[in-house]
């Protein structure tokens, strides 16, 4: 397995719990790394353990650090921890880890000390006159290291301006012999943070240059993000030593499957194919073959490349380039399954009774020698259009593509029938031009093409799952919790307004429940709007050891296995699956140490796919803010997509963009946001604005370098949900 980071390396579940459990029933005890070291019976030499276990313990919420370097219980009768959300105008709240207590407010003298996004534990006090008053103990988790903003001098001074102004207005800058121009983009990095009493600070890193500059839009999201461009030169050399050629030996200890019309099925612009896919009939009904790019045979445990892997954890796909997880002469050459190349897999065979049900599987190394790199466009030309020209080109696979279908719309009927959720919600492709400037945006396609790897992706990710579960081997699950009902009966009252009821009798709502909702709006007016309402309600997918099922697929068992060129979390699952292939079995110490390393991988990988889909989405928006750059004053129709207390965001007709109408452009009353009936409404002549209204917005001003569209109202026109 990877190698873990620097701090986790010298941590270990042992001492973890040997430091806990001298707290055990001690509220009152105060004690310093040094005693505790001595009182666990540490060595001199485990002290640096102990501090590194002890950080561990705080940012967990199981210890707090308190004056003098001591160590205590928190008392739970009145901390509480959370994140912080803060205001631009400098109060904030707390953002409870417990989702059904109620966000606490932190004045702005508490707010000197942390910033947005910051993890804080807090003590609730009573003050003279009965009130609550939120005081920060301690800080569990900084948000923010390294920052971009715009620079601004102030009386001689230099002043980070930061992008996000939830951060801070400005944040000061250590004297340094370089003095940007007024205005442009930098980044630097936090070298102080805030007291009570003084402001952070901040040293410039670098100038990154014009706001205006599309470039430099780019690469302030990806500095923001933390993301690496490169790789360490020892990477490429490690990379370098690897052999590019399948060998002999390697193919005579594999099942041979390069007689078989296998293909890979992606996007025009795709570079790295981790599957490629192939369907037979039988005599029982159906085998489907995936076959994965058996990326662990290249990547060994605890190296150089392994380590940097891990450390990206996933690759980022933006409109105009990719981030990848590994170096391209490992993702988009030997580990990808290019056509006509020999190439070194894993297989999944699974088998299918006439009606689409799984009546056996089998997994196996494999190498094979994909037949064409096959595009859903092309697909779908072949499947849906019958174009001839498709047709012909591609005579020999037509009856493949044919039986690929046939065994989709089995498998997706068999999904539908336990739950599965379909948000069926447009997704935005950004079109550019061959500068990467986007020139239109308009709605990603989704065929039968899609359908047929979605389905088959799936069903060798339960099957993989199942194996692993079988085999009683520790394995990293992709799971999803069902929605809290807390969060349900929030949207309840705005769904019975569409006529759409949710079962809320009983504590935990079943998919197929959802579905049906679901199903019900399907080509109706209200389809879009309920379907973003009810997907606001669940909650985030996640990688951890324990199987709790997944709600959205109402899946059982279900694991990450076919994207090991782009997710570490497969290329996990492909290590495990090699521990089955080869029967072995763990036990004591060892399968403590992986299950442990399994917590922290689920952990890291979970928080680094949600760095990369954060990033991802804000470069999206910067793409679109472009787009608009020339389209200030222009009037365009849409919908309302969400309220806030500041505002409505409108999604227009004509492209996939999206922004905001403040409520303190709209000068006619006085208006305010009923949180509970998704509802703004004026005090004085009682005007509406809800979601699902069509409003006529004009253009009226973009900010590329923080991604904001500012919308004004034309109208409000007909609504698009009658009886709201």
């Amino acid at each position: 397995m990877a190698r873990r980071s620097a701090t986790a390396a010298t941590e270990s579940p042992q001492v973890l719990e040997k430091i806990s459990n001298l707290f055990t029933g001690k509220p009152r005890l105060r004690l310093t790394p040094i005693e505790i070291s001595r009182r666990g019976g540490f060595k001199q030499d485990d002290l640096q353990t102990v501090i590194d276990s002890l950080r561990r313990l705080v940012r967990e919420g199981r210890l707090v650090r308190l004056k003098k370097n001591h160590y205590g219980l928190p008392d739970s009768d009145n901390l509480m921890t959370g994140r912080v959300h803060a205001h631009p105008d400098g109060y904030g709240f707390l953002i409870l880890d417990e989702k059904s207590a109620v966000d606490l407010y932190l004045n702005r003298r508490e707010m000197r000390r942390v910033m947005h996004g910051d993890r804080i534990m807090v003590r609730v006090d009573r003050n003279k006159r009965g009130g609550l008053e939120t005081h920060i103990v301690q800080v569990l988790e900084r948000a923010h290291k390294r920052l971009i903003g715009t620079y601004d001098e102030i009386e001689g001074h230099g002043y980070l301006v930061p992008m996000d102004p939830r951060i801070a207005p400005v944040i000061p800058l250590t004297r340094g012999h370089e003095r940007p121009e007024k205005g442009k983009i930098i980044a630097a990095e936090i070298s102080r943070y805030g007291t009570a009493t003084s402001p952070p600070q901040a040293e410039l890193l670098k100038v990154i240059g014009n706001p205006d500059d599309p470039e430099v839009q780019v690469q302030s999201v990806v500095f923001r993000y933390g993301l690496s461009t490169s790789f360490p030169s020892e990477v490429h050399r490690e990379t370098s030593s690897a052999s590019f050629v399948v060998s002999a030996d390697e193919i005579a200890s594999r099942t041979d499957l390069r007689g078989l019309p296998i293909v890979t099925i992606d996007g025009e612009r795709a570079r790295d194919f981790d599957d490629a896919v192939y369907v037979r009939k039988t005599d029982e009904g159906y085998e489907l073959y995936v076959c994965i790019a058996d990326v662990a045979y290249y990547v060994s445990p605890a190296t150089v490349l392994d380590q940097e892997a891990y450390s990206r954890a996933t690759s980022v796909y933006f409109p105009d380039r990719a981030i990848p997880m590994l170096p391209e002469a490992l993702s988009n050459g030997i580990c990808s399954l290019n056509p006509h190349e020999d190439r070194l897999t894993k297989t999944a065979c699974i088998e299918y009774s006439g009606k689409g049900e799984v009546i056996g599987s089998r997994f196996f190394n494999s190498v094979i020698r994909s037949r064409e790199r096959m595009t859903y466009t092309d697909v779908r030309r072949i499947l849906v259009d019958r174009d001839p020209a498709t047709i012909e080109r591609y005579a020999d696979l037509v009856p493949q593509f044919e039986l690929m279908k046939e065994l989709t719309l089995l498998i997706f009927d068999k999904r539908k029938a336990r739950g599965n959720l379909d948000f069926d919600l447009p997704e935005a492709e950004i079109i550019l031009d061959i500068q990467g400037v986007p020139e239109d945006i308009i709605r990603a396609e989704r065929n039968i093409a899609h359908r047929i790897i979605e389905e088959f992706m799936i069903a060798a990710n339960e099957a993989v799952a199942r194996h692993l579960t079988a085999k009683e081997l520790p394995a990293l699950y992709r799971v999803h919790e069902g929605p809290e009902k807390e969060s349900l009966e929030a949207v309840a009252p705005f769904l019975l307004s569409l006529g759409y009821r949710l079962p809320l009798k009983k504590d935990k709502i079943a998919p197929l429940e959802i579905q049906h909702l679901l199903e019900a709006a399907r080509g109706k007016p209200e389809e879009r709007v309920l379907n973003r309402v009810l997907l606001r309600a669940m909650k985030q997918a996640l990688y951890q050891p324990e199987n709790i099922g997944h709600f959205g697929l109402a899946s059982r068992c279900y694991t990450h296995f076919t994207s090991p060129i782009r997710r570490y979390p497969d290329l996990i699952v492909h290590r495990m699956l090699d521990k089955a292939l080869r029967s072995e079995k763990l036990t004591g110490s060892a399968r403590e140490d992986l299950s442990s390393y399994l917590v922290e991988a689920g952990k890291h990988t979970s928080d680094r796919e949600r760095n990369a889909m954060d990033a991802e989405r804000e470069m999206v928006a910067l793409k679109k803010t472009q787009f608009m750059m020339d389209k200030i004053g222009d009037e365009f129709s849409g919908f309302i997509t969400s309220l806030t207390n500041f505002g409505f965001f409108v999604e227009l007709d004509s492209y996939f963009v999206e922004g905001i109408v403040k409520i303190a452009s709209l000068t006619d009353d006085d208006y305010y946001y009923y949180e509970k009936e998704y509802l703004i409404k004026g005090l004085r002549h009682g005007r509406k604005f809800r979601l699902g209204d069509n409003v006529r917005v004009k253009v009226a001003r973009i900010n590329a370098f923080r991604n904001e569209i500012d919308f004004a109202l034309s109208s409000l026109v007909a609504q698009r949900i009658d009886g709201i």
